[in-house]
């Protein structure tokens, strides 16, 4: 099991993080502290692939699923995400994992995927078009497709998030200091990649 801990640094979280990985997959169970507390908990196979994701906030849970490359929101199907491979949650970094370890690209290769985009603390699910460059064994270039951001993100070995410039820091888990000040915090808003 792996404990990460990330802070926002564009809007001010805090996002505690656990990672199990095992014969049976990867699970993940997620807080993240703002204005409003979001918790997740995401499943993927052994490689990385995407089954479901539960969101909750204090107003309401959003459960996404996919399975035989079909996605269901809520319980309804969405076709319209039917080309996407995993979800990107507006307010956490470790979904960037998920196409990086999926993907597995070597050095000076990219890749375009569709995402299954979650933004929070809205609870809307749409397709979100993105590249992947893998630039050298720890930095990779995010663009997204739909709009001009881009950003080049540091990872560990394991694929998870070190530094996601504006975004993201990634802080020792011994260290870090429970809710951002509650002068600084914001809700879980939108957050690109």
């Amino acid at each position: 099991m792996s404990e990460l801990v990330w802070r926002g640094v564009s809007v001010p979280s805090l996002e505690r993080c656990r990672i199990t990985e095992d014969a049976s997959g990867v699970r993940i169970a997620s807080t993240v502290e703002g204005e409003s507390d979001c918790i997740y908990e995401l499943s993927a196979t052994v490689g990385w692939e995407f089954r479901s994701l539960v969101l909750r906030t204090d107003a309401r849970t959003l459960v996404v699923t996919r399975a035989n490359g079909e996605w269901s929101v809520d319980a309804a199907p969405r076709p319209d995400l039917v080309k996407a491979r995993e979800v990107d949650i507006s307010v956490s970094p470790l979904s960037n994992t998920l196409p990086i370890r999926r993907l597995a690209l070597d050095v000076g290769q990219s890749a375009e995927i569709i995402t299954a985009y979650v933004r929070v603390p809205e609870l809307t699910v749409t397709v979100d078009p993105q590249r992947y460059t893998r630039l050298s064994a720890d930095e990779y270039l995010y663009e997204s497709l739909d709009s001009d951001f881009r950003r080049t993100i540091t990872v560990d070995d394991g694929g998870l998030i070190v530094d996601y410039p504006g975004l993201f820091e990634r802080e020792d888990p011994g260290t870090s200091t429970g809710r951002p000040s509650k002068g600084d915090r914001q809700s879980c808003g939108r957050q690109d990649g």
